[in-house]
């Protein structure tokens, strides 16, 4: 089972804070650790999985929810 390094919950956040709040707690991460993403509506779920991928991190798990929340777990990139 895959252990989670940190959590960032940025479901009150709108786009584009939602990457900005999510980018700061990658770049005091380790490579290689894993960070769990908790968001909310239409705009992160499309934009967070492609801006992590851009910045060169891997997104392990997409998890969306009815009511709109999702969750990424997203690898730090070296």
């Amino acid at each position: 089972m895959m252990t989670t390094s940190q959590l960032v919950d940025v479901s009150a956040d709108t786009c584009p804070m939602t990457f900005v709040r999510a980018r700061l707690r990658l770049d005091r991460m380790q490579p290689g650790e894993v960070l769990e993403v908790r968001f909310k509506g239409d705009e992160p779920r499309d934009n967070l999985p492609r801006s992590f991928a851009e910045q060169g991190h891997s997104v392990l798990v997409m998890e969306f929810n009815e009511d709109g929340s999702g969750k990424l777990l997203v690898k730090k990139g070296g």
